[in-house]
């Protein structure tokens, strides 16, 4: 049995567990729906349940066990970050205001001799 076969297998044993997870996900809808007249925040309580219940039937499966390893490696890697100071994320915040207000002062004057230019040699005067 090759890996191809095993992982077809395996994709043919999740998708009872989809399925499951997509029901309850449109039993949530419906519910939602029906129940319009009480009050949101229980509704919402409902909507946590309903999508806990489809995070653990997702966990469940092989893209689900994909993406809680992608998580964890997300996570291990968010950890050997080595964030700026508050004083260095200030100083590096002014300098590019600083730039963004220098290049608008150079494009507005360029913008300012371009027409000119233009007015000067259509032959118009703008004042």
């Amino acid at each position: 049995m090759g890996f191809k076969e095993s992982k077809e297998n395996d994709t043919q044993s999740d998708w009872p567990k989809w399925s499951l997870a997509f029901v309850l996900l449109l039993a949530g809808l419906i519910s939602n729906h029906y129940y319009s007249d009480i009050s949101q925040p229980i509704r919402l309580i409902g909507w946590a349940v309903v999508l806990a219940g489809f995070g653990f039937l997702a966990s469940k499966t092989i893209k689900g066990q994909t993406i809680i390893v992608l998580f964890r490696d997300s996570r291990m890697e968010l950890r050997k970050v080595v964030w700026p100071t508050r004083e260095e994320t200030i100083q590096t915040t002014l300098v590019v205001a600083a730039m963004v207000v220098i290049l608008a002062l150079i494009m507005w004057g360029m913008d300012g001799i371009l027409v000119w230019l233009i007015g000067f040699l259509a032959g118009r005067s703008i004042s």
